[in-house]
């Protein structure tokens, strides 16, 4: 869109109708949470809220609520490819904010219906992104004791001198659920559904950590005891430190998981089918001790295994979830996934790199499983190509007979390979339809800057590549009643 990042714009609905035209049933997401520093949606302000980035400024003019002029001081910069994410923050928050000033949510019916559904976590985020901000920022582990610690006195105090910034956030997630919800329906009436995303830790900084401590490992005075990330391996020599804090599943067992229970509850408000994040931490998940400053101290510790999905399929009954069995996966994982009955994940990229121990060659997979080029950590097919071990690249060009082909070629070969196997499900990432090369990766694990700013051209949408793609979901029967003539 126009206004510096892709939102729920009138571009969002025109990628709807093409993915309708190129034969599509699913449309993946990256989790949908308020980013911080570092704008990784995986590192979240909350594990319910929605991101004010992705509100769309055209339907707040059309509202009368802001000028085109005004929204014209938020637009992309100089790289229409590439998200500014300062550039979002100095320019697009207080255009919300005038926004806000000019609607009159006091009297309208369905912005107090939803503070009224919403409120078990809406009351605690909105208080706690008012007081951050009062405190320029700063993590909540550094706020004065009284409020640090959410003493009654001082919670009391701070939400009646934040009282306004706090209607203000209150405003922001109303907008962006109502958005958010009218995008989808659109999707859904079309045949798309919105495959969504829960990131199994919440950030440190973050609303769920500060207003219900109890949840995770903690000490005394509210410091993480351990945090959670990954052991070295063959793509990281120091592991990886992620440093959200860990759960403290006995207190989560003992509420019957009700957390979580509201967790799945809010992601089946917003997204049709689940991809739950990192499964292999539900069996067993790393603990580094707080204060490490690699991530090769840590040990194996017992997660809630099978309790925890009998417990929430016990409440939800039949829901549709993708479980992220990707990484080291012992074969506690692999049973912890078939007893759960969700289909796993497969890596057409890891199929190839010898230094991945799982084996996710095409030829073994079974129907239930959902099937990958890559995802938003690996590489695009392009540049992964390039970047293969001479062994695993020879490999690769004997099982696609790809010599002498142009390295547009050999990921349409790949990205073949992936639609024609026996997969129940295959999602193919935009950068690699698009044949585009490292400039497009959306994320480097374990590196610091630059991630989750790729930002597609609205002119790549063409009829051309519609159609293309759309012949292959027919020659592959992915087109449910279409077979090739």
């Amino acid at each position: 869109s126009a206004y510096g990042i892709g939102c729920f714009s009138d571009e969002a609905y025109r990628f709807v109708d093409w993915l309708k035209e190129a034969g599509q049933t699913y449309w993946q997401i990256l989790p949908t949470g308020p980013t911080g520093y570092g704008d990784s949606p995986y590192q979240s302000f909350s594990a319910f809220a929605g991101n004010p980035y992705l509100i769309d400024l055209k339907t707040l003019i059309r509202r009368g609520l802001l000028t085109e002029e005004e929204a014209g001081q938020a637009d992309f910069g100089t790289d229409e490819t590439q998200t500014d994410y300062g550039r979002l923050y100095r320019y697009r928050l207080p255009l919300l904010r005038l926004a806000w000033q000019r609607a009159d949510t006091a009297h309208d019916p369905d912005y107090l219906a939803f503070c009224e559904k919403q409120k078990y976590w809406l009351e605690d985020y909105c208080l706690f992104r008012a007081v951050k901000e009062r405190f320029e920022e700063k993590s909540w582990d550094l706020w004065d004791d009284g409020i640090r610690l959410r003493e009654p006195e001082a919670v009391d105090t701070y939400r009646s001198l934040c009282a306004q910034e706090i209607e203000f956030q209150k405003y922001l997630q109303y907008v962006f659920m109502m958005q958010w919800s009218a995008l989808r329906s659109y999707a859904n009436e079309r045949g798309i559904q919105i495959i969504g995303d829960i990131p199994i830790y919440v950030a440190l900084d973050g609303a769920d950590a500060w207003s219900m401590p109890e949840l995770f490992r903690f000490d005394g005075d509210r410091h993480p005891v351990a945090v959670a990330g990954c052991p070295p391996d063959a793509f990281a020599a120091d592991g990886q430190l992620w440093g959200n804090p860990l759960y403290d599943w006995a207190y989560h067992a003992k509420t019957g998981y009700s957390w979580w229970k509201q967790r799945l509850a809010r992601c089946l408000e917003l997204y049709d089918v689940v991809r739950v994040d990192h499964v292999r931490g539900f069996d067993a998940y790393y603990a580094i001790p707080a204060g490490s400053a690699t991530a090769a101290g840590g040990r194996w510790e017992k997660g809630p295994g099978m309790d925890l999905f009998r417990a929430l399929q016990a409440h939800f009954g039949s829901v549709r979830i993708i479980a992220e069995d990707l990484g080291y996966v012992t074969d506690s994982v692999i049973q912890l996934v078939k007893d759960s009955g969700y289909p796993g994940m497969k890596v057409i990229e890891f199929a190839f790199d010898s230094r991945e121990g799982g084996n996710y060659m095409p030829y073994t997979y079974d129907h239930h499983c959902v099937v990958y080029t890559g995802t938003h950590d690996n590489q695009t097919l392009a540049a992964w190509y390039d970047e293969l071990a001479d062994a695993d690249r020879a490999l690769l060009d004997e099982y696609l007979s790809l010599k002498g082909m142009s390295r547009e070629q050999i990921v349409w070969a790949v990205i073949r390979l992936a639609l024609s196997s026996v997969a129940d499900t295959a999602i193919i990432p935009m950068q690699d339809y698009l044949c585009l090369g490292k400039e497009a990766r959306m994320n480097r694990p374990s590196s610091i800057g630059g991630n989750w700013r790729w930002r597609i051209r609205k002119d790549v949408f063409t009829q051309e590549l519609a159609d293309r793609i759309r012949t292959l979901m027919t020659v592959y029967g992915r087109i449910p009643g279409e077979t090739q003539a």
